[in-house]
């Protein structure tokens, strides 16, 4: 009896000071953390709009206006892009769910209403199939298709201008980015008042 006395004493002991230093590292790193997602998050903006020289982020009351339409309700954030002082388009960005979870999507709209780019960023998509859609070959099928349009994803065949091809084996997640930069460009085209 006095074994198994000693033993869970050993293991409250092992696990109080494991808990410690797991609470040192989360306290020591979640800074570090915090500035490697907001750089990452600014160098997809840039990505989607590289003709951009800042970003402002379109205040928390605009945004919670439009998103109070259940056709945002991906939205996570929109900024102004700006070069030399003029809005030149948008960055939105979009958390629509996926096959395994949510999945970031960054669109950049111009002014004109055009896709200028889109990112996929975090997501925990399957690898070889959904991962895919931060390739390329997928995600530029977007560009240069406009808010006027409603894109759809089709499975085979040859993509009209409003539609999209699905990665194979993957059309849950093509499905899901479609309807993130879905929503971003109808919400540019109603920030932009079109």
């Amino acid at each position: 009896m006095r074994d198994y006395v000693r033993l869970t004493g050993v293991l409250l002991i092992v696990c109080v000071i494991a808990a410690a230093l797991l609470g040192f590292t989360n306290d020591f790193t979640s800074e570090k953390i915090v500035m490697q997602i907001a750089k990452a998050n600014d160098e997809a903006r840039k990505t989607v709009m590289p003709e951009a020289d800042e970003f402002e982020i379109v205040d928390d009351t605009t945004l919670q206006s439009l998103k109070s339409n259940p056709e945002f309700d991906t939205v996570v954030e929109i900024y102004n892009a700006k070069a030399s002082g003029a809005i030149i388009g948008y960055a939105v960005k979009t958390a629509p769910k996926g096959y395994a979870g949510a999945v970031e999507v960054i669109v950049g709209v111009g002014a004109d209403g055009v896709i200028k780019g889109v990112q996929v960023g975090n997501n925990t998509e399957t690898p070889g199939l959904g991962k895919n859609a931060e390739k390329p070959k997928f995600k530029d099928q977007f560009a240069d298709k406009t808010w006027d349009m409603v894109i759809d994803v089709i499975k085979s065949g040859t993509p009209k201008d409003n539609e999209i091809a699905a990665i194979a084996g993957a059309t849950i997640t093509s499905r899901c980015v479609t309807k993130g930069v879905n929503q971003a460009i109808a919400i540019t085209k109603e920030l932009a008042g079109k």
